[in-house]
């Protein structure tokens, strides 16, 4: 790459700007038109719909569990050969530039992206399904129906510390180094080329090595609207989860019902409030909401960790984690897995959502990574996060785990996914407050996610640029509810599987994106990496 690419952006650059919009033409038209055109087609055929979602999501993680599972481990290669080969000394922004942020804001808007609403929905149930299944020795989850037949776990029937470390350790696989990963590729390769290569911040910028100027033209074009595609149905679904969780929450506090009223009710109040944040901007907005969130999240944590069976917390953390790293390599493995149900049920359907996921948080991520080195980026995403989510797993589905051990009939055993994390702060002192602080969390973590996510698309659709029109931000933004909104109601019982389908869909597609992504980085850091050895 040469001067001639900022060049080629503005010639390539084809802006309309109606009603005050600045649109970049046709990302924005298709994007648009087609979200629209699919909120309508599902509400008009509402029974046909929720029968297509049901069967999406099984469809596709059992055709391509091993498609997935392959790409996320190539995304864990390629950050680790980043890390360690001298293209890690590369600084994004170039060799004078400064971190915008301090190390606690950095990591306040990285936890609040990437992952807020989705421990706040799993942290209990997801390491109390797995302990569950392995204790009992069977491949179905009575609560979750969800069947795990990964063969550590059944092996480990009636023991309850193998059981525990085991259920610890297929949560982390899904929560740690691979997701992270995923979000990494994305990150970096949307900050090395819009802070150094002064290119558009936006998805097609990412590919100039392999495209060069095409990537102002069809192929560029479609690359964002996947972008927008997989960005929105991702956020969707964790915003299905959050509404899920708070809705639930308040009914078990103060009996406020979980109809479809309160659904579209709480949605539309918290996207008002997304909205007010999108439009106050990046330091206004989502970075006070972020941080207040890390000082919320980590209060409670502590209070977990504290007033709760702190050994058993410990021993969950500590031996969970080492039996993460023990088993990574069998987990990991995308052939000849006897493992059906674990590796599509569960793996198969994380990676393709966190892939749907990465155009958002990865662009976030980039936008608030100026002037850190390729070999920090990478390890204080993927790492710290790791362990962060290591941490917090293992307290609350730790304590879970240990109120089941102290009794079989404890509640929460039997509570449903969304409600674990009430019913077991219940055997707390506060637990009114515990159980209201959980809710904020989730609501904040919702409006992060969404006021986030609409800065992002709406960079994508208005051609990279960071400043565009307030009501622009506000269209996206709304948007986004209403999606939401749309695939709750039309899924009726099966609400949360029709998000899942939906982020299942976009993210099949992006994942070849993405590959192709770790191709074009290594391109553009090779090359930028030669010339600083070359530098005297």
């Amino acid at each position: 790459m040469n001067d001639k690419v900022e060049t080629d952006y503005h010639i390539g650059q084809d802006n309309i700007t109606p009603f005050g919009l600045d649109i970049h033409n046709p990302v924005f038209l298709i994007s648009g038109l087609s979200v629209i055109a699919f909120v309508l087609v599902s509400i008009i055929f509402k029974e046909q719909a929720g029968a297509f979602f049901g069967w999406l999501r099984p469809a596709i993680t059992s055709t391509f569990d091993w498609f997935f599972l392959l790409s996320a481990n190539i995304f864990v290669l390629f950050c680790l050969l980043l890390v360690l080969s001298p293209m890690g000394r590369i600084r994004l922004g170039g060799p004078d530039a400064k971190p915008e942020f301090s190390y606690l804001g950095w990591f306040s808007m990285l936890f609040a992206a990437g992952m807020g609403i989705g421990l706040m929905f799993f942290g209990v149930s997801e390491p109390m399904s797995h302990f569950s299944s392995a204790l009992a020795g069977v491949t179905t989850d009575a609560v979750t129906g969800l069947r795990t037949d990964w063969a550590p776990l059944n092996a480990a029937v009636g023991d309850t510390e193998a059981a525990r470390n085991l259920a610890m350790a297929a949560t982390i696989f899904h929560w740690g180094l691979h997701p992270w990963a995923i979000y990494a590729v994305v990150g970096l390769a949307l900050a090395f080329f819009s802070f150094n290569h002064k290119l558009p911040l936006t998805l097609r910028s990412a590919f100039y090595p392999l495209l060069g100027d095409r990537v102002w033209g069809f192929w560029g074009h479609l690359i964002d609207i996947l972008a927008v595609f997989a960005t929105l149905f991702g956020l969707t679904t964790s915003l299905g989860f959050g509404t899920t969780q708070a809705l639930s929450g308040l009914n078990f506090l103060f009996g406020w019902g979980t109809g479809s009223f309160a659904i579209v009710l709480l949605i539309v109040v918290i996207t008002a409030v997304a909205i007010s944040s999108v439009v106050r901007g990046l330091d206004g907005g989502v970075k006070i909401l972020s941080q207040l969130n890390m000082i919320l999240a980590l209060s409670l944590l502590c209070f977990i960790l504290i007033v709760g069976p702190t050994s058993d917390i410990l021993s969950a953390i500590f031996g969970g984690g080492l039996t993460y790293l023990q088993e990574l390599i069998p987990l990991s493995t995308p052939f000849g897995r006897e493992d059906s149900n674990f590796s599509q049920g569960w793996t198969s359907f994380y990676w393709a959502w966190w892939i749907s996921w990465s155009p958002f948080v990865g662009m976030f991520i980039a936008r608030v990574s100026k002037g850190r080195t390729v070999r920090e980026f990478i390890l204080c995403v993927v790492i710290v996060p790791t362990l962060l989510g290591i941490i917090w797993m293992g307290a609350f589905g730790g304590t879970a785990i240990s109120q089941v051990i102290a009794d079989a009939s404890a509640s929460v055993s039997s509570a449903a996914q969304e409600l674990k994390l009430f019913v077991m702060v219940q055997e707390f002192p506060f637990s009114g407050i515990l159980s209201m602080i959980g809710i904020v969390l989730v609501l904040v973590f919702f409006i992060t996610s969404s006021d986030s996510g609409s800065l992002v698309i709406d960079s994508i659709t208005a051609g990279g640029k960071e400043n565009a029109p307030v009501l622009q931000k506000v269209f996206w933004c709304s948007f986004e509810g209403i999606v939401a909104i749309v695939l709750l109601l039309v899924g009726g019982s099966e609400a949360l599987n029709a998000l899942q389908a939906m982020a299942v869909s976009t993210g099949l597609p992006f994942t070849i994106v993405l590959l192709a992504m770790c191709v074009s980085l290594y391109i553009g850091l090779k090359k930028a990496s030669d010339e600083l050895q070359s530098t005297p």
